[in-house]
């Protein structure tokens, strides 16, 4: 292993002495340099793992020192070494982005910590992560073979998301693999929980039914109407709790989150059927009974969600909620800054509802590009995409602008999405619904022991287009291919983000109420 090179700048070089032994027997490399020109030109001509600034220096000062080895070298750790504790001095140096700061007397013990925290911080992240998810893989394990409820699953969930997080930081691949393995148990074992009590849920008076999509709005929206303060909910399409915590990690200092939960979307988490739901309060079969204009079949080409803001003015109007309010979907940035000229207007409405489709679009993307494919090819790389995305939307520019009135901002989503691995075939007629997650129609032909089928969809409160319709849900990573040419189609699917099946990430779905810092 090469070893590490320090380069020390402070005018008086001779104090320095017990430091720089002390840290060759540790196995660094130092040299040293009294002023501020020598060490920009030492910067620009030879290579340094981390460089020691003092800050009080003759000439050039540290400060002044430090924003020229910024212009030529922005990629070296500095650690900035000062005999003044002043707050204005420490955020100039902070705010030129060190990465460390020491006050004099410097004792050595605290150099070394310095260089560890730096040098060494990927390392010791990893090794420390590694450590702690070893601890965590028994209790993970035990709450896998002992959830038995929906809030256990929930649990459950936000444990695995979480070491999802902490692992991607990591270096050992491994860790990561074995928490795979977990989540894809998981899953298995979720898929047959909700086989078993999916269509309990939805029977009239079921005391252990949870917050779904049909009752998100009566249940966390329409409770936090304040006629005196304005209330934004957003709902990002397709966005998964993972995604999520991303999110409303880059939102810290500009709102907490005061209040978050998971719902169970309903069966097919797809926008057609989930999203209806939320804003209508009714389940998709009930739509198509009480306003056919609204409801829009699979096989129709418009956009599946075309009447939102109809069904939602008929939601109020049943519940006798009489209220100042605006909806809009957002499906492009122009889109996005359009809105946000409206703020003023919107400042005065009860209720604002904004729809942002990025992350779907994304996904489909996802699937049809063969570049999004390579820039999203695994769960952390998608997360990071939505990110990129959010940091850089309308969405947020308008999040910073409302920061500092007095609002209340609702997120949520429709649905989550999986990326799915495992074909498994499947024969129907033109007529069968064309999503790779579930499938609707009169002439199935599959494995029964492969999927969670609903023999008569009126009992899932679901349409259907013949009398002898019948719906079949994909689980896990798996999806659905015809017969014809399935090698071909199994390939180009495996691996991209669908919905509309049985999973954690596209049934357990988050909605959390943020207030400004």
């Amino acid at each position: 292993m090469k070893k590490i090179r320090i380069l020390w700048t402070d005018d008086e070089v001779e104090a320095l002495k017990p430091h720089i032994i002390f840290l060759e027997e540790k196995g660094y490399e130092v040299l040293t340099c009294s002023n501020g020109t020598d060490t920009v030109d030492l910067i620009g001509r030879q290579p340094f793992d981390i460089l020691f600034l003092d800050e009080n220096m003759p000439g050039l000062s540290g400060i002044e020192t430090l924003r020229l080895v910024r212009e030529a070298r922005p990629d070296i750790p500095v650690v900035m070494v000062t005999k003044s504790d002043e707050e204005e001095l420490m955020e100039a140096a902070i705010g030129s982005e060190i990465a460390d700061y020491l006050i004099k007397p410097v004792k050595p013990k605290q150099v070394l910590l310095s260089i560890k925290k730096i040098v060494d911080q990927r390392r010791l992240v990893t090794e420390k992560t590694t450590t702690d998810y070893q601890v965590e893989f028994g209790k993970i394990g035990n709450m896998i073979s002992s959830a038995g409820s929906f809030d256990d699953w929930c649990e459950l969930y936000k444990k695995i998301v979480f070491w999802e997080g902490e692992l991607s930081k990591s270096t050992d691949s491994g860790m990561a693999e074995i928490l795979y393995a977990q989540e894809n148990e998981a899953n298995n074992i979720f898929a047959k929980f909700v086989s078993k009590n999916y269509l309990s849920w939805l029977q009239p008076g079921n005391s252990y039914r949870p917050v779904m999509s049909d009752s998100l709005m009566k249940e966390k929206v329409f409770p936090r109407i304040d006629r005196n303060r304005p209330l934004f909910f957003v709902l990002i399409d397709n966005m998964r709790y993972d995604q999520w915590r991303a999110i409303a990690s880059s939102l810290a200092g500009i709102f907490r989150v005061v209040d978050e939960e998971l719902f169970c979307g309903i069966l097919p988490t797809s926008t057609q059927f989930s999203r209806n739901a939320i804003f209508s309060g009714l389940m998709p079969s009930e739509i198509k009974q009480y306003m056919p204009n609204f409801w829009i079949e699979d096989d129709e080409e418009v956009s599946k969600n075309y009447f939102e803001e109809e069904l939602f003015a008929n939601h109020l109007s049943r519940k006798g909620i009489n209220i100042k309010w605006s909806y809009h979907r957002i499906n492009k940035a122009a889109e996005g800054k359009r809105i946000n000229d409206k703020l003023n207007e919107m400042m005065g409405n009860d209720l604002n509802i904004l729809v942002y489709n990025f992350v779907d679009i994304l996904s489909h993307a996802r699937t049809e590009i063969d570049v999004i494919r390579d820039l999203a090819n695994e769960e952390p790389a998608y997360r990071s995409l939505t990110m990129s995305w959010f940091q850089h939307s309308s969405l947020l520019a308008l999040l910073k602008t409302i920061a500092s009135e007095n609002v209340k901002v609702i997120f949520a989503t429709d649905h989550g999405t999986i990326r799915v691995q495992n074909p498994i075939k499947v024969v129907g007629d033109k007529s069968t619904s064309p999503n790779l997650r579930y499938k609707m129609g009169r002439n199935l032909a599959y494995n029964p022991k492969e999927v969670f089928e609903i023999t008569d969809p009126l009992e899932a409160f679901l349409p259907k287009s013949n009398i002898s319709s019948k719906y079949i849900f994909a689980t896990n990573k798996d999806f659905f291919v015809y017969q014809n040419n399935f090698n071909h189609y199994a390939a180009y699917y495996k691996n991209t983000f669908q919905h509309g099946g049985i999973s954690m990430q596209e049934m357990l779905l988050p909605v959390a109420c943020l207030e400004p810092v």
